[in-house]
């Protein structure tokens, strides 16, 4: 049996699904929870690890892209000028539509900065600008790579708290270089909280018609025991599978699994899966609840 096989787990004093040769077959009580379990195997499963790629290759796309459309700012001389103008270049020939970079302007990410070649942020996309002179290249080395080998790359961070009534955040951080003739005279990076993704794709599959009318359907990530979402219900959330149930179900069956559960008299499934793409010990848990006739 290979990783990619659900296999059999027993949660909260159930049977939900039992993998036999590679094909899949669901023992419930509940019509509604069979449905459900079936539709995250089949489709909502695949679909967060489809999106989640697609975000990051586009990503990486995006970065590269606006590291290339900027350059040649970056030799400005005059400091608060270079400031300047960058900052209007990454607000309106980056981020803002129509003559925007598609892949950052429909996409999760939340912010677009400047790296100037000693490390430190020139600017970002807003004013006030909190992380303006923040040393990227110091905290992150993936971003001094950029700077000092040429090397585009993405890794999962945690991004600090800029303000005092920050906190710090789990984000996706994607840097490039930027070349002038051949010589790098800086950096493009953006980020991407875990928490947005989690909400971008929720919001995707949605979208995409992959629920049904009286469905509900909601995405969280999660790094280690931290849980990663926003906007999800106050109800759901707690009862979203723990650390120590996620880590033993995977244990026991490493390409995911899933569970049910019953709450307010409605029955929800939910699939456990690794997003081993976004970094370590990062994973997605689809609830998914069906409305049948």
């Amino acid at each position: 049996m290979n990783a990619s096989t659900w296999v059999p787990r027993i949660l909260l004093g159930v049977i939900v699904a039992v993998g036999i040769g590679g094909a899949l077959y669901f023992v419930f009580d509940e019509e509604g929870a069979h449905h459900a379990c079936a539709r995250i195997v089949a489709v909502n499963a695949p679909r967060v690890r489809e999106i989640v790629d697609d975000d990051l290759r586009r990503g990486m796309i995006g970065v590269q892209s606006a590291a290339d459309l900027v350059a040649r700012g970056f030799l400005v001389e005059d400091l608060t000028q270079r400031q300047t103008e960058m900052r209007w270049a990454i607000q309106h020939r980056i981020r803002e539509p129509p003559r925007g970079i598609p892949e950052l302007m429909i996409s999760p990410i939340s912010f677009v900065a400047a790296v100037q070649l000693d490390g430190h942020v020139l600017v970002r996309d807003t004013d006030p600008d909190p992380m303006a002179g923040f040393d990227a290249g110091g905290t992150f080395p993936h971003v001094h790579e950029a700077l000092t080998n040429g090397t585009a790359s993405y890794r999962l961070v945690e991004f600090p708290g800029l303000l005092p009534t920050d906190t710090p955040s789990q984000t996706v951080l994607y840097v490039a270089p930027a070349r002038v003739h051949g010589e790098i005279v800086g950096a493009i990076m953006a980020g991407t909280p875990l928490w947005r993704t989690a909400q971008r794709v929720t919001r995707q599959m949605q979208a995409e018609g992959l629920s049904t009318e009286g469905t509900i359907l909601w995405v969280y990530l999660y790094r280690g025991e931290t849980l990663h979402h926003h906007g999800t219900p106050s109800d759901l959330d707690t009862i979203v599978p723990d650390f120590a149930v996620r880590n033993a179900g995977l244990e026991h069956s490493p390409g995911g699994f899933c569970g049910e559960v019953q709450q307010y008299g409605r029955w929800y499934c939910y699939g456990v899966i690794r997003l081993p793409q976004l970094g370590d010990d990062v994973g997605a848990v689809v609830y998914r609840s069906d409305a049948l006739d």
